[in-house]
């Protein structure tokens, strides 16, 4: 960890700010799907808001991003739009795919977001395939494969690994390990303590890492993509966190030790960062309420903006379906 960079309290303030749009993205979501007004599919990453918010510092627009469909974190962590993304989670026309695509298929090019995946580990592939074409293109982009742990398990994980390994492809595969595959504990699905073993037997980097911890996630995501950028090839990186909600909403998460649970919740990260923001003298209580004031109202905008949009034409049916437009 000594050796990683360091975030500066600047960066260290912008993690807050990602994190906590995050944060208050996520619970307004659950807020509209209990109120009956959002109907949609919703895998939760509160807990692990820290990871994407530390990473996203060290890459830019031009750089790819893909993800799962418990990645809306990381989506909004990668400056997607929220009134677009909004728009798409409510099924309106003005959404990034018209409204046809909603949780599980978030895209927004123009940020580099690049694609959002409703099958387990489908990110890796396609973002090693990004990789291939940013390596091809010389422009010193990197692309970033987002997953859970549950998908180190499944065959895409080792061939986008031993694919990436080979061509030294600038591939960050990022795993947000919050222990927990579905309903099914780490411990009961794999006989290895931690999957950043697993990148030696494919000849590149692998760190585990704290992935709540905004300094120790930051410091090894710059290290990991600066690596990539120098054409030093792919790492993994192997981020150990926890959600706070079951699989997806409406889960109640019983299969989790109410003790490790209760654990965890004491620790959160988001909270924890603030207090560290406070206590540094990074920034004062005033700061940071405006701040939030300011997410909430972006937030409340974009929602807002989604329900008062039309939904998409049942012509959109046929559309974007086929290479050529049906009759």
């Amino acid at each position: 960890m000594s050796n990683y960079p360091m975030p500066s309290s600047d960066q260290l303030l912008d993690i807050y700010r990602r994190a906590i749009t995050i944060k208050l993205n996520d619970e307004r979501i659950i807020r509209e799907m209990k109120s009956g007004r959002l109907v949609t599919p919703y895998y939760s990453a509160r807990g692990q808001e820290i990871i994407p918010a530390s990473v996203m510092q060290s890459v830019t627009d031009d750089d790819y991003l893909c993800t799962i469909y418990r990645g809306t974190h990381d989506m909004v962590a990668k400056n997607f739009p929220l009134d677009v993304m909004w728009a798409e989670l409510a099924g309106r026309v003005t959404g990034s795919c018209k409204g046809k695509g909603g949780t599980m298929h978030l895209t927004h090019p123009e940020t580099g977001s690049m694609v959002t995946t409703g099958i387990v580990g489908s990110s890796m592939p396609i973002a090693t395939g990004l990789g291939w074409a940013a390596k091809l293109n010389g422009r010193g982009q990197v692309s970033i494969a987002s997953f859970g742990d549950g998908a180190c398990n499944i065959g895409a994980f080792h061939e986008s690994l031993n694919f990436a390994g080979v061509f030294d492809l600038p591939v960050i595969f990022l795993c947000q390990n919050n222990l927990y595959a579905e309903h099914t504990s780490m411990a009961k699905s794999t006989r290895v303590d931690r999957y950043s073993k697993r990148a030696a037997g494919y000849g590149i980097e692998g760190v585990t890492v704290n992935g709540n911890d905004p300094e120790e996630m930051f410091g090894a995501a710059k290290w990991a993509i600066d690596r990539a950028r120098a054409g030093e090839g792919p790492t993994l990186i192997e981020a150990m966190t926890f959600r706070f909600n079951g699989h997806l909403l409406g889960d109640p998460g019983e299969y989790i030790p109410k003790e490790e649970y209760a654990e965890n919740l004491a620790k959160d990260p988001v909270p924890a960062l603030r207090k560290r923001l406070l206590d540094k003298s990074v920034a004062d209580e005033v700061a940071l309420g405006a701040m939030e004031a300011e997410i909430l109202a972006r937030i409340n905008a974009a929602v807002k903006a989604a329900y008062a949009a039309e939904y998409p034409d049942v012509t959109e049916l046929k559309r974007d379906v086929y290479a050529a437009e049906l009759a």
